[in-house]
């Protein structure tokens, strides 16, 4: 009798220590997801900065390379799409949506014949972007 009991208590054990490695190992695993996730966004956020930089060029050379506006201004929004696919948060996805409408005026603006249309919301949306973005 006393043999079956360590027996079962030994099984418990190892079965108690079997589910206490797989809710650690999960509790890990979500904490490296979330530090990904923002590694990510702080990467993207980066990526936009500079295309912000090519786009605030692009503007001031919009006479001789019209074309290029149009690049970064796609560029931004290609990055824009990353964040916004990876993340759940809501003040990421508040700055997302705040810089993606600015790239959207700057566009318009554009297209209706503006050769140096102010991209000050966008570069003031992107720095909001890369603050909630850092951890």
């Amino acid at each position: 009798m006393a043999a079956s009991g360590r027996r079962r208590r030994g099984r418990t054990t190892a079965i108690a220590a079997a589910v206490a490695a797989v809710a650690l190992t999960a509790g890990l695993t979500t904490g490296c997801d979330a530090v990904n996730k923002a590694l990510d966004c702080v990467q993207t956020a980066d990526s936009i900065a500079d295309s912000v930089t090519d786009l605030q060029q692009a503007v001031e050379n919009a006479a001789s390379d019209p074309g290029q506006a149009d690049d970064s201004l796609d560029s931004i929004q290609r990055d824009l799409k990353k964040i916004g696919d990876r993340t759940d948060n809501a003040d990421v996805n508040k700055a997302v949506d705040d810089l993606s409408k600015a790239v959207e005026n700057v566009r318009t603006s554009i297209r209706n014949g503006d050769n140096t249309p102010d991209v000050s919301p966008v570069t003031d949306a992107a720095g909001e972007l890369t603050k909630v973005c850092t951890p």
